[in-house]
């Protein structure tokens, strides 16, 4: 489970601001909500309120089930619930009762974090992170007035909609394993073996380094602890919350695909993921190639990954505000979830992503007519909602493309495929490739600007008040390097923002 905030800033500070959006949400009217220019139309959010990780996505009976971590009572982090939505398609989707909510005197009673969703002899099971007060030297989370405790719990289900859960009483695992001088212990994942479950519990060891602990179980319900699966190293910088550290590993996530293993982990704000092997006798992993998952500026975290219908490996990811608390509670709404992708191994062991083709079926029928100068080409954004597809060759001098009003771009990306570079806001992103044609797509969604390069390289970032009647998307190609370039107008899934 994550937050935009640290918990020991939250702690400290956001129960009374809480309170205070609480009383302002209930001067909202859903026109307010609908009418925000800010607030995307065809990505995944709630009708209001804060909304934070992808929990359990999970394909059940024909549909599509996606759960995130949601405030009920106001657009700030705190009072964590599990939220649901439904989807034939991973596209539009429909909102159900909320699944999973803290239960007084039980293990969860301070909050219900973040977890995985699995289907566990022919039923669908839930185990998340519980988190309840405790005493300072049974405490796993520290920081503020209150310590915390840290247990995984499980829930199950037998409605064909998912729509109600049944809670274990007691928490499947207790606590971390004695003699570790932890700094987390949240965000299960878990994954089979024959007819063996291992999950992965996100963990660190102080001044050491970021962790994930395996255990094993056959029934879900007894965990034996095995071993730390991977860990990582302390990057030495003094600091309170030691996910900033990198002595706290969150949200891990571990898998199979294309004859190697995954695995994806937020730490230092930022997302990683490793490709590599994974020797199933002594249950460890040995990463091969490393990089970041997404680069945008603290605008993307805490991943989960589910399989499709067909067997694909699909991404989900949080998309954090990055305006000021005080904007977005006053707005009524908080953070979204990121379009889905599609993940493989390519031949030389990197991670690569696609956004699912599906999402192309919300394109306008043509593309969207430009007006086009000596070295510019320009397209409106009506309603801010838009997909652009470009391709550019090498040893022709850079490209350009800005989001704004003529003359005055909000977002600037700077696209060289002579070097393989990109740069945002002149700020160089991710590594270079080698030289060669470059494929750039660019998602517009509100105040949400997705895009990817050769569908390897990811930037997510948030571009606020724009102006919908006058905004406009701009190529400048003084090289001609631009071979093709497309942009579509992309239809909303909801009529009024509100069921999205």
């Amino acid at each position: 489970m994550t937050r935009e905030i640290s918990r020991r800033r939250f702690v400290q500070g956001c129960a009374g601001v809480a309170v205070a959006s609480v009383l302002q949400r209930r001067a909202f009217a859903a026109a307010d909500l609908a009418h925000d220019p800010n607030r995307p139309q065809f990505h995944l959010l709630p009708a209001a309120n804060w909304m934070n990780d992808p929990n359990g996505p999970i394909f059940w009976k024909g549909n599509y089930h996606m759960f995130f971590q949601y405030n009920p009572h106001a657009a700030v982090w705190g009072d964590m619930h599990w939220a649901h939505a439904m989807s034939p398609d991973m596209i539009h989707w429909q909102h159900l009762p909320i699944a999973l909510a803290p239960t007084q005197g039980g293990p969860d009673e301070e909050g219900c974090f973040s977890g995985s969703a699995v289907v566990f002899n022919g039923v669908p099971t839930f185990l998340y992170t519980g988190v309840k007060n405790a005493d300072a030297k049974d405490a796993t989370l520290h920081g503020g007035p209150h310590d915390l405790r840290e247990t995984q719990c499980l829930a199950t289900s037998i409605d064909p909609e998912l729509k109600t859960w049944q809670k274990r009483p007691q928490p499947v695992l207790p606590g971390p394993p004695p003699g570790l001088d932890i700094t987390g212990f949240r965000d299960p994942c878990l994954w089979n073996e024959g007819d063996v479950w291992y999950m992965g519990i996100g963990s660190g060891i102080r001044n050491r380094g970021g962790c994930v602990l395996l255990y094993r179980s056959h029934d879900l319900r007894q965990w034996e602890y095995l071993h730390p699966l991977a860990s990582g190293e302390w990057n030495g910088k003094p600091g309170s919350d030691p996910v900033d550290s990198g002595e706290m590993w969150e949200c891990p996530d571990f898998f199979a695909l294309d004859g190697k293993h995954v695995l994806l982990y937020s730490t230092e704000r930022k997302v990683f993921w490793e490709v590599g092997n994974y020797d199933a006798k002594e249950h460890r992993f040995a990463p091969q190639q490393k990089g970041e998952l997404d680069y945008g500026p603290r605008a993307y975290y805490a991943p989960k990954t589910m399989l499709d219908k067909d067997g694909d490996r699909i991404l989900w990811g949080w998309i954090p505000e990055t305006r000021p608390q005080a904007e977005y509670s006053r707005a009524g709404w908080a953070g979204l979830m990121s379009l889905p992708r599609v993940l493989t191994v390519n031949a030389n062991g990197q991670l690569e992503m696609k956004v699912l083709s599906r999402v192309q079926e919300l394109r306008s029928d043509e593309p969207v007519p430009s007006q086009s100068g000596e070295d510019r080409t320009t397209w409106p954004l009506r309603d801010l909602g838009a997909e652009l597809e470009l391709w550019a060759q090498p040893l022709r001098g850079p490209v350009h493309i800005t989001i704004g009003t003529e003359g005055s771009p909000a977002v600037h990306f700077h696209l060289d495929p002579t070097h393989g570079t990109l740069t945002f806001n002149s700020q160089t992103v991710g590594p270079a490739f080698p030289s060669g044609k470059m494929r750039f797509s660019l998602f517009l969604d509100g105040s949400v600007v997705e895009v990817l390069v050769n569908d390897m390289l990811a930037h997510t970032s948030r571009v606020y008040d724009l102006d919908r009647e006058r905004a406009v998307l701009t190529i400048t190609d003084p090289g001609q390097s631009v071979s093709a370039a497309f942009l579509w107008q992309i239809k909303p899934i909801s009529s009024n923002r509100l069921t999205t």
